[in-house]
């Protein structure tokens, strides 16, 4: 059995980032994908460099923005 999921989400990478990134922001909510991971991404750029970024950028591959966007859309009904 391949149990890839976490907390409810998609995987490890999608629920950290929506946890740490984008829990409780009301600015946030209808956001698109496009929306979500362009705010993170540049959050983490101004953040790091590097290696760090390297490893940052490489997290962020594994997350569902979809689900992160259909989730804050959710929240506003």
């Amino acid at each position: 059995m391949d149990n890839t999921t976490h907390n409810g989400w998609t995987n490890y990478a999608t629920w950290r980032v929506a946890l740490e990134c984008f829990d409780g922001m009301d600015s946030c909510k209808g956001m698109t994908a496009a929306d979500c991971q362009e705010l993170v991404t540049e959050h983490v750029a101004s953040q790091s460099e590097g290696l760090a970024m390297d490893y940052a950028f490489a997290f962020l591959y594994d997350v569902n923005w979809q689900e992160i966007a259909d989730h804050l859309s959710d929240e506003e009904e």
